[in-house]
């Protein structure tokens, strides 16, 4: 923020550095200069983070109470400068701020203690580091401190540029760096070398060492992304076996077609106590198989969720550019001037070195990352069971390695607390509230340091900047922690790994390596593009009885699949989209792709069996009853901790209000416990409402609105309250309708949501108004919500390509004419006699939607959301309208047969269990259901539960559907 930092702090420690220098033994005079410079640069600016904000309150101070006269915010800015260059002022901050000069000291004389260290291991080393430069000379032309966190007295990570090359120096012990690497020549010798997994060659010295600068290449050709890719996989199966954790994108470089870890010294990571998240037992299972997985390694894409890093994925493979969300990180705004001020910007998230191509496709290289974690997986099983793997791992016992005992990211907040002005007028006060925030994450979060005395001591460094570190031996498992505290007792951390890796199962493992590759995308765009479904041969005999055989296989396949909890609960692992993107985990509670959608979905199978349409699968009623207990504890868990919901029809509390209508329809609840269950769900909306609200219908405002017209339906008199919500937010959407080209739309900060679609655009919004217009009657939402789907026409002969969404097509549920067509048909269902011209609008988009699903919706995979299944409904919708000429025993035949032959796919690279109804098996088997021409199941492509009693039996709804030619 100021180019002046404390000159009369830092100029004295600077000068007494240079002196000590000069009488460091082997070192030039140009390699003194060089550690000087760099030592003052990363410490004028360590030293400029820590006092931007005090400066930024005492120039406002000044500017207010008339001590800055110049005519002009720059010129005040200037006058300002000057001030603060004085040592006079920093020493009248003393009174507001008595603890910030002694700080500073502290911090000041840490890190120059720090660099003169770094000069005397290099000057005494250097004749030992020649090898890994190959062989280059060691004379020292660039340094760069402070790459990575400082830690234990000012600490950090530094690059040295030599004429030769270049040299990490670490200020830790390196030794778990060389065991490593002795292992993976052991247990991967007869891989070729050129591709093989590898860490940086290592020199060790006791307490520190030097290790080799890795340089990043992309590789060359699909050959060596293969190998690369292969790799990936291989580390995987060594950071199972060795419990490793912590590998995110910075401690991963993609060296040719060689992923190179960096930094691995968090081996042999204590597994935390499980949590109980009060949605089941089921749920807390699932968690703790994930918690203890190949997810825990951090090499697995996965979702951010840290205070200005939620929907990140930091991880060691992912990190993908134009995946990422932008980050929002503090800066000074208005710098140069007297106006100067602390706020927050959206930067874009950098690309690391872990890439191996500048446009890597991850999902298309995933099966080999999958191959690699299976075979050498079953070769270290193999080398297990032959008794020879134990003696290969005896020399990690007593090699020190760290403990991640609290994320880096909650560190940096308490620090930044710690500097603020408010903190250092009163320290005693700061410390203990930070003392009271790590405290009370250990009640919430068991497995955190909780002695009084070692938080004590983590206050006390982030005091001075550093960041609390803590290390062990494998072998033996107790702490020791910052200020040279210790934590827990002695726990044989190597035995512990080596039995959870025993236990693990790994069709469990293969299945989270499997899912884990959606984690990398932040939207459905990254789906393959290629045809992946097309059956070779279409079949058209025995339909019924082949659709029955499939329905019941997807039924028993979710049933072997789930995890069960002795409380008779039961979820799933696998891809959940959440608001901050893909991330393996137990499913959640909604429709899209939870289990709100699989206790849907096993409900219609069962009311289908008692009518007779499909084939008795024994497991379903117990497993629905298992489902049902899950969901009526995470809605009872979310309503007791008063949790804040998005308001989605597919993600939210929308969803859940539609769920549990639709499920009483069934049959599978009572009315009562149905009403009761959705009207618990309102208590999060009211909040949903505020601030940045989605306006879409996938996620967002528009998507709770016929939920609750369906509720205020379903109680004898009406629901106020849901009614009330109900208008509430189309009065919130009418109020945030832009209108451009005479066309209104909804903001949105995802460029990847068409402006027009059904998810998150203008058809899904538009439905929505239209709806609650029905019921109130109000002019202006109907007027609204008319304009709002004008352009679908359009929209559909475009066919538009969007950003960040390569391989979607104008077919699909979210962006397309999948939705478009279910809106209208809906439209067209519901317009009114004496408006032949809307019904003539409605009839053309949906011939439209039609013929756009019919060539380019088939073939990809076979989902609702975006495969054969979500045209099949558009296709059968138009028929039934008579909009278009379809053969729905060939469509039908076309389906089967695809499913038949490719087994039923959700298209995820990867090849993972998708569970849920829209995104996954769940909607194909739904659809399945409804193809028979007699099923009453309402369809689930918009959030609406319908009315009335479905276990009554029902009339043939599809009869008469036209069969033509071709």
């Amino acid at each position: 923020m100021n180019d002046t930092v404390p000159g009369h702090l830092l100029e004295p420690a600077l000068l007494r550095l240079a002196a000590r220098l000069g009488t460091v033994p082997g070192l030039a005079e140009a390699e003194r200069d060089v550690l000087h410079a760099a030592a003052e640069s990363a410490l004028r600016d360590t030293v400029r983070r820590l006092i931007d904000r005090v400066l930024l309150l005492e120039l406002h101070a000044a500017r207010l109470t008339g001590r800055l006269t110049a005519a002009d915010p720059a010129a005040r800015w200037a006058e300002w400068q000057a001030q603060t260059a004085t040592p006079a002022f920093w020493t009248s901050l003393g009174g507001h701020y008595p603890t910030l000069l002694p700080r500073l000291r502290r911090v000041i004389g840490n890190r120059c203690a720090a660099a003169l260290r770094l000069a005397r291991r290099f000057g005494s080393d250097r004749a030992a580091l020649g090898p890994l430069m190959d062989g280059g000379g060691t004379g020292l032309v660039e340094v760069e401190f402070a790459a990575g966190d400082s830690h234990r007295g000012g600490q950090t990570v530094v690059l040295l540029g030599c004429e030769g090359g270049s040299v990490a120096y670490k200020p830790r012990p390196v030794t778990v760096d060389r065991a490593l690497a002795r292992f993976l020549e052991r247990v991967l010798h007869a891989e070729p070398s050129g591709t093989r997994i590898r860490v940086p060659e290592a020199v060790a010295r006791g307490g520190y060492g030097w290790v080799e600068y890795v340089e990043h290449r992309y590789c060359d050709g699909d050959e060596e992304l293969r190998a690369f890719h292969r790799g990936l996989g291989h580390w995987l199966a060594v950071m199972l076996l060795l419990g490793g954790s912590d590998l995110h994108a910075e401690n991963l470089i993609a060296a040719g077609p060689v992923p190179v870890v960096v930094d691995c010294e968090t081996l042999f990571t204590p597994l935390p106590p499980a949590l109980e998240l009060g949605f089941g037992d089921a749920t807390d299972r699932a968690a703790a198989l994930l918690g203890r997985s190949v997810l825990s390694t951090g090499l697995l894409p996965d979702r951010g969720v840290a205070l200005g890093w939620r929907g990140i994925d930091p991880s060691g493979i992912g990190s993908l550019p134009g995946q990422q969300p932008a980050a929002e990180l503090q800066v000074i705004l208005d710098a140069g001037t007297d106006q100067a001020r602390v706020g927050r910007a959206r930067v874009e998230v950098p690309m690391e070195r872990n890439l191996p191509s500048p446009d890597p496709v991850l999902g298309a290289y995933w099966d080999q990352v999958v191959a690699g974690f299976t075979e050498l997986t079953e070769r270290l099983r193999g080398l297990d069971g032959a008794g020879e793997l134990e003696p290969m791992l005896a020399g990690f016992a007593d090699v020190p390695v760290r403990v991640v005992a609290r994320s880096t990211e909650l560190y940096a907040e308490l620090g930044r607390m710690l500097w603020h002005p408010a903190s250092l007028h009163d320290e005693p006060a700061a410390r203990a509230r930070a003392e009271a925030v790590l405290a009370r994450q250990a009640d919430d979060v068991p497995g955190r340091p909780d002695d009084p005395a070692v938080i004590a001591a983590e206050v006390a460094d982030l005091l001075v900047a550093d960041v609390p570190v803590y290390s062990t031996t494998p072998g033996s498992g107790v702490l020791t922690g910052p200020r040279g505290t210790t934590w827990k007792t002695a726990d044989d951390l190597f035995a512990g790994t080596l039995h959870r890796w025993r236990a693990a199962d790994l069709g469990v493992e293969r299945q989270v390596v499997r899912s884990a590759v959606v984690g990398a995308y932040l939207n459905d765009g990254w789906l393959r593009g290629e045809r992946t479904v097309g059956p070779r041969r279409v079949r058209a005999s025995d339909l019924d009885r082949r659709r029955r055989s499939a329905a019941a296989g997807i039924v028993r396949g979710l049933a072997a699949s789930a995890v069960r909890g002795d409380d008779g609960s039961a979820t799933w692992i696998g891809p959940v989209l959440d608001p901050a993107g893909w991330a393996v985990l137990p499913l959640g509670p909604d429709m899209y792709g939870g289990t709100a959608g699989i206790a849907v979905l096993l409900s219609g199978y069962q009311h289908e069996v008692e009518h007779g349409r499909a084939d008795p699968v024994p497991e379903v009623a117990e497993l629905l009853r298992a489902v049902l207990r899950t969901l009526r504890d995470t809605g009872d868990a979310l309503l007791s901790a008063g949790a804040q919901e998005v308001a989605g029809g597919y993600l939210g509390a929308g969803s859940r209000i539609w769920a549990w209508l639709l499920l009483g329809r069934l049959g599978a609840v009572g009315r009562a416990e149905a009403v009761s269950r959705a009207s618990a769900a309102l208590a999060g909306l009211p909040a949903s409402l505020d601030g940045d609200a989605s306006p879409g219908l996938f996620d967002g405002l528009a998507g709770a609105v016929v939920p609750l017209l369906r509720l205020d339906e379903h109680v004898e008199g009406g629901h106020a309250a849901a009614a009330a919500l109900a208008g509430e937010i189309g009065s919130r959407l009418v109020a945030a309708a832009e209108t451009h080209d005479g066309l209104p739309r909804w903001g949105s900060t995802d460029p990847s949501h068409d402006p027009a679609g059904v998810a998150h655009g203008a058809a899904g919004i538009g439905w929505a108004l239209s709806r609650l217009a029905a019921v109130t009657g109000n002019a202006a939402v109907a007027a609204l919500a008319a304009a709002a789907v004008r352009e679908a026409p359009e929209h559909l002969a475009a066919e538009p390509q969007r950003p960040g969404h390569p391989a979607m097509v104008a077919a699909t549920w979210a962006h397309g004419a999948g939705g478009i067509g279910v809106v209208a048909a809906d439209e067209l269902r519901r317009a009114a006699p004496g408006d032949p011209m809307g019904a003539a609008r409605w009839r053309a988009v949906l011939a439209r939607a039609a013929q756009v699903c019919r060539a380019d919706g088939f073939g990809r995979d076979h989902t609702l959301a975006h495969g054969d299944l979500g045209a099949w409904e558009v296709l059968t919708l138009a028929a039934g309208a008579g909009v278009l000429d379809v053969d729905r025993e060939r469509l039908d035949a076309r389906v089967l047969s695809g499913i038949e032959e490719f087994g039923p796919s959700s298209g995820f690279a990867g090849n993972p269990l998708v569970p849920g109804l829209l995104p996954g098996v769940g909607g194909v088997a739904y659809q399945l259901l409804r193809m028979h021409p007699g099923c009453p199941l309402p369809s689930v492509l918009l959030p609406d539960p319908g009315a009335g009693d479905l276990t009554a039996p029902a009339q043939p709804s599809a009869a008469g559907l036209p069969r033509v030619r071709g």
